[in-house]
């Protein structure tokens, strides 16, 4: 079977969905839970681990997105939302987040990245079904 738009698209959005999940099932917990006096090194340490991770992860999903859109059916469409969604979340305020969470931990800046990282996995987790019915469909 050759490789299509839609069958990327599906790879990607389940590897980001995989990524994500993880993020808000494992990294962050541990993140949240770091004392004020190992925050600036724990902090520092996942920002610089995650980052290249994140930019191939986005990378993948971007293109897989891109390509799919160019000839799209509703669950195409549907996949590409959502997934719009989480990376847009990621650069509007998960990103901003990190960048002040940098100079020390607040617990209200903590909560705003936590909430907003579940919009993140929600919407990562919904591009996959969407994706799925664009390959087999």
């Amino acid at each position: 079977m050759p490789t299509t738009p839609e069958v990327l698209l599906l790879g990607a959005t389940a590897l980001h969905a995989g990524f994500q999940l993880t993020v808000t099932t494992l990294v962050y917990p541990r993140l949240a839970d770091t004392s004020p006096a190992d925050w600036h090194r724990v902090h520092g340490r996942h920002s610089r681990a995650i980052t290249p991770l994140v930019a191939v992860v986005y990378a993948a999903v971007l293109a897989a997105c891109a390509w799919a859109l160019l000839d799209p059916g509703p669950a195409v469409v549907l996949a590409a939302a959502a997934s719009a969604v989480a990376l847009g979340t990621t650069a509007a305020l998960a990103a901003p987040l990190h960048g002040r969470l940098a100079d020390g931990p607040d617990p209200r800046l903590l909560a705003r990245l936590l909430a907003a990282d579940r919009v993140r996995a929600v919407a990562a987790a919904a591009a996959v079904p969407a994706a799925l019915v664009a390959a087999v469909g």
